[in-house]
């Protein structure tokens, strides 16, 4: 089940935020006898530099401050600790500023430290394609994406546009789904546009690694989130591009034998695309007795179009709409 731009589920493994070794916390302040710490301990100063540094001083692990700020009645995701912590988002809303706040003595860090090292917001407003409020439109209130995305949800994909996107789907003779090759034509709407995050979804955690192979642009970068079988995948485009300007970006997903059998795989997107094929090809040895493809307004709504798909004399199946407004597409399958 994937997200345009760059967010299909299907299935897959994850390991979430980066971890340090974690030790026995010593008095608020790192050595023994030394009092709160201030940005002047940091030459480098930046809220990601000191985030990381204290925590590396202090022995924490991302999980133990997610728990510590839970026993204060302040949720943050590990994703979130993870993309603040490697300078990919900052804390914006109150919730986070919050936990700012609490952090700070936890980290043995002078009160105000964190907060004064907090940049302006990042711009938002009718040249971001990706408005937070019409993404929840389709994908709902706190939704997988946005758990697995944390703070950064806020500007997921804020540069670029996806204009037309294809994905191959292959399953096994164990009926899951072993590969999936996404082709994303997309467009830059501002200066400076570097990268694409994509999010997978899997059915399941696989028993082997999940193998993410880029073909056209860069792996920057990928974390794997357990908690929610979730892959998060930065692509680069290798360098930055100008407004309006256009890439290609491909990649391939292969995961280890699924102990569960797959039943659909479909993609979401909060932008109209101008074309999007999803293709599906089913193992000789394990055909499915019915297949269907559909069209929803909105993840947990009634498909407004749903039709019989026959398979090809290949064994496969696809969907090509003939317009593709916000919205999930997708196909699903019946095993005998």
């Amino acid at each position: 089940m994937p997200d345009a731009p760059g967010t299909p589920a299907g299935r897959g493994r994850s390991g979430a935020g980066e971890r340090v070794r974690e030790r026995e916390p010593g008095p608020p302040g790192a050595p023994r006898g030394a009092g709160p710490r201030g940005p002047r301990d940091h030459p480098e100063a930046s809220f990601a530099v000191v985030f990381r540094d204290a925590l590396r001083q202090r022995g924490l692990s991302l999980e133990r401050i997610r728990d510590h700020l839970q026993a204060q009645g302040i949720s943050v995701s590990l994703a979130t600790l993870s993309y603040w912590q490697r300078g990919r988002s900052q804390p914006e809303r109150a919730q986070s500023l919050r936990a700012v706040d609490a952090l700070e003595p936890m980290l043995g860090l002078a009160p105000g430290t964190l907060r004064s090292l907090l940049g302006p917001h990042r711009p938002r407003g009718r040249a971001v394609p990706h408005d937070p409020a019409a993404a929840r439109c389709v994908l709902g209130e706190n939704s997988d994406v946005e758990q697995a995305l944390g703070e950064a949800f806020l500007h997921f994909n804020a540069d670029v546009q996806s204009i037309v996107i294809h994905e191959t789907v292959n399953l096994d003779e164990h009926r899951s789904i072993r590969e999936t090759t996404v082709t994303n034509v997309l467009r830059a709407v501002r200066d400076g546009a570097r990268h694409l995050t994509v999010v997978h979804f899997l059915d399941a955690l696989p028993a082997d690694a999940v193998d993410i192979v880029v073909r056209y642009g860069e792996l920057a970068g990928i974390r794997f989130l357990p908690e929610l079988r979730s892959v998060v995948a930065d692509i680069s485009f290798g360098r930055p591009l100008a407004r309006n300007e256009t890439a290609v970006v491909e990649y391939t997903i292969r995961t280890g034998r699924s102990p569960v059998a797959s039943q659909h795989h479909e993609r979401r997107t909060r932008v109209p695309l101008r074309a999007y094929l999803l293709h599906v090809r089913f193992h000789p040895l394990a055909p499915p007795v019915s297949c269907h493809h559909y069209y929803r307004e909105r993840i947990g709504a009634e498909p407004r179009h749903r039709h019989r798909v026959v398979l090809d004399v290949s064994g496969t199946a696809h969907l090509l709409p003939a317009k593709c407004p916000p919205g999930v597409y997708g196909i699903e399958w019946e095993w005998g």
